[in-house]
């Protein structure tokens, strides 16, 4: 059984509030779930220290079988420090910019770095 921890809404409509939860990866997001391990209020100011809450001897016990995180629960865990901290996934070729933008983002920089050259040299005389 693949076993997730991510997050489970609750909280009324424009007021949301999450548990973070373990739960089966086939379960619906708001369905069934194995143990509630933490709560995310996104209503709170960033700075607030109650944002997020975990239970920190159960996180890790559920990593240390085998539970996955999501991608946001890993960047909170990242934060609080009881997992790595999570590295985005590369960006696919297909939303790279093309030929010409490429080109251009060359000469812009080509540019910038000239007149970068031009005021050291403007300052050093």
């Amino acid at each position: 059984m693949a076993v997730k921890i991510r997050l489970s809404r609750g909280g009324a409509k424009k007021r949301p509030y999450y548990r973070i939860v373990v739960a089966d990866a086939r379960a619906p997001r708001d369905g069934s779930f194995i143990e509630k391990v933490g709560t995310y209020d996104p209503m709170l100011p960033k700075e607030a220290e109650n944002r997020v809450t975990f239970k920190e001897e159960r996180i890790k016990y559920w990593l240390g079988v085998g539970a996955q995180p999501t991608e946001r629960v890993a960047r909170f865990l990242g934060k609080a420090g009881l997992a790595e901290a999570f590295k985005p996934t590369e960006q696919p070729k297909k939303s790279a910019p093309k030929a010409k933008a490429q080109e251009r983002l060359r000469e812009k920089a080509a540019k910038a770095e000239a007149a970068a050259e031009a005021a050291a040299e403007a300052t050093s005389e």
